[in-house]
């Protein structure tokens, strides 16, 4: 990889309402430009609003369209990469809960949700692959919240070739400092036991459904150390530079890159079965 600097969004989404949330987003995004970032990733739907409910079909649209179109016009404008969230509609009125990687050229590539959670399903429909996305001299791939929780994924995307896994959130409930617990708990992991970036962000603010959401940012290198963090729970961003020596020294170590010496032929194989007697 490169060097790079990103930024991470915490954003307020209001719900359904496209338009205002595209408008807030400029201000960012032109922080972010300003503070000599090459990509800013903001959290998972916010420009759409995150539910689970079916209410989310009237806002959904898809890409390319309205939003797309005027993505590629706010990255051209700014010269920055943009990763944004939304509701899509397929061909065959299926709805995914949607990444889009929009570049300053035009090119819009996107993401769509693996892992739907419990309470989406039935609103939402899962991807079907793997893509990775490569953009300002990384490499990278995204987990959309719930993603996070499936070590396998992050080991298919290190597999595949993947420096930066960004990783934004729409995750309600407790306090920043209650979220970045629970984040800690897992996203470290991700970066340390496949020695790569993790930047995850997420929404703030009550939206109208009466979901909060703790507003926090986070950046996380190859050993797994927290290098910039946000629990302000207020909207803005968090800008980090992602070091290609920081991971050449990780990945050119024997004994700290542990990747190269995975068994995969040994954790298809089938064991014997447990005895239930």
């Amino acid at each position: 990889m490169k060097d790079i600097r990103i930024a991470a969004a915490v954003f307020q989404s209001r719900l359904l309402e496209t338009d205002h949330n595209l408008d807030r987003m400029a201000g960012l995004i032109r922080r972010a430009r300003d503070r000599g970032a090459a990509v800013i990733c903001f959290p998972e739907m916010n420009i759409t609003g995150y539910t689970s409910r079916s209410e989310i079909e009237a806002v959904a649209e898809p890409i390319p369209g309205p939003v797309s179109d005027r993505l590629c016009r706010m990255a051209a404008a700014d010269e920055i990469v943009i990763l944004a969230g939304m509701a899509e509609r397929d061909g065959e009125d299926r709805i995914y809960v949607s990444h889009l990687v929009v570049e300053p050229s035009g090119k819009i590539s996107v993401y769509r949700k693996l892992h739907i959670a419990p309470p989406e399903k039935g609103v939402y429909s899962p991807g079907e692959t793997v893509p990775l996305f490569e953009i300002g001299g990384i490499v990278c791939g995204i987990q959309l919240c719930y993603d996070a929780h499936f070590p396998e994924l992050s080991t298919l995307m290190t597999q595949r070739g993947a420096d930066v896994l960004f990783m934004p959130h729409a995750s309600p409930r407790g306090t920043p400092e209650d979220k970045y617990r629970s984040w800690s708990r897992h996203l470290p992991a991700r970066a340390f036991d496949n020695s790569l970036y993790v930047i995850a962000c997420n929404q703030s603010g009550v939206n109208a459904n009466g979901l909060r959401f703790p507003g926090i940012a986070m950046v996380i290198d190859p050993s797994g150390n927290v290098v910039a963090r946000d629990l302000s729970d207020r909207e803005g961003i968090v800008v980090a530079d992602l070091s290609a020596a920081a991971l050449d020294r990780v990945r050119n170590h024997k004994m700290r890159f542990f990747f190269p010496n995975r068994r995969p032929g040994l954790y298809r194989r089938e064991g014997p079965r447990r005895s239930s007697g």
